[in-house]
């Protein structure tokens, strides 16, 4: 079997890619290296095609979706202030770009895309656990252009029985998270600042809670989606556990300062994985405890990270609380 991993270069991607090479897969990688890295695929270097391109703009990157089977289709920009400053930019790769890949898959029918979708899409969920049929409020850009792009995934499922199954990501983490850009993922943030013996810088009280999902596992989902017959579904991936940030520090054994509450951000993600257990036959096998072990095992990782205190964050955060900070008084 052929298959095209967009984004393959990322952190998702590339565990993703490790476990098809595995698998005896024919894999492309298609990637415009914007925030992946050719060190992520290392380990299976020879075993691949890897092909640098920008989705978003047709080129000759479609050929290579020819005699293709399947398309996990990763790449997109992703944080959430970037996208508050260049929404322009976030729509052209995540919807535009989306758009070009279901076409080429079209055009040379592929049998099936597999869609990375963000749990973002909630926005401020009413509903706790979440399920799929939640309401969709999306509070900034990254989270609508996510939520476009599964739109047309399950448009082109319909319209031109392109079979296609989105995923709505809940908190991945584990190694190979981004260690670049924008300030971001709590871990990344956390473990720098872990290995320079700095205080962990706790948005709020800490009380907040997130629903993280260990990457194998997030990846054995992506593989169990492509196997079901089934087609044009949404699905939620997550643990279906949340833990609070203060359950991070505590693990990580770390002294902790606390800065502002952040605007449109929920106290808690929590998902309702009963759909994933009954279509997929699939669920999570890492527990928290052990991810955050994986992490500490792999640390040195985060040598390069940015190191983010008060200032630092107060600075880069600036857009976020000029243009969403009007949402605290809803």
């Amino acid at each position: 079997m052929k298959i095209i991993v967009t984004g393959g270069a990322g952190f998702i991607g590339s565990h993703l890619v490790e476990e098809l090479v595995s698998r005896s897969y024919d894999v492309i990688v298609l990637d415009n290296f914007s925030t992946g890295t050719i060190k992520n695929l290392n380990n299976v270097i020879n075993k691949i095609r890897v092909v640098e391109c920008d989705l978003s703009k047709k080129g000759s990157w479609v050929q290579h979706f020819s005699g293709v089977d399947l398309v996990f289709h990763l790449a997109a920009l992703a944080d959430i202030v970037p996208s508050i400053e260049k929404p322009s930019e976030y729509f052209q790769s995540n919807v535009m770009g989306t758009l070009n890949v279901l076409e080429s898959s079209r055009k040379f029918d592929v049998k099936k895309i597999i869609y990375s979708a963000s749990s973002s899409c909630y926005g401020i969920p009413e509903d706790l656990p979440t399920s799929e049929t939640s309401k969709i409020m999306p509070q900034y850009p990254y989270a609508l252009t996510k939520y476009f792009g599964e739109q047309l995934v399950l448009h082109w499922n319909n319209v031109y029985k392109l079979q296609t199954i989105s995923l709505r990501f809940f908190n991945v983490y584990g190694t190979r998270s981004r260690t670049s850009g924008a300030y971001g993922a709590v871990f990344g943030v956390f473990l720098a600042q872990k290995i320079a013996n700095k205080p962990l810088t706790v948005v709020g009280d800490g009380t907040q809670s997130r629903d993280f999902i260990y990457v194998s596992d997030v990846v054995e989902a992506m593989i169990s989606a492509a196997k079901t017959n089934i087609s044009g579904e949404i699905i939620n991936i997550g643990s279906g556990l949340p833990h609070t940030v203060n359950d991070i520090v505590k693990f990580l054994n770390s002294k902790s300062i606390n800065i502002p509450k952040r605007p449109a951000e929920p106290d808690c993600t929590w998902s309702d994985i009963s759909k994933a257990k009954k279509i997929l036959e699939w669920k999570p096998k890492i527990s928290f405890k052990n991810g955050v072990l994986k992490l500490l095992e792999n640390i040195d990782y985060w040598k390069s990270a940015p190191l983010w205190n008060e200032k630092t964050i107060e600075e880069a955060t600036k857009s976020w609380f000029k243009h969403l900070g009007h949402q605290n008084e809803k």
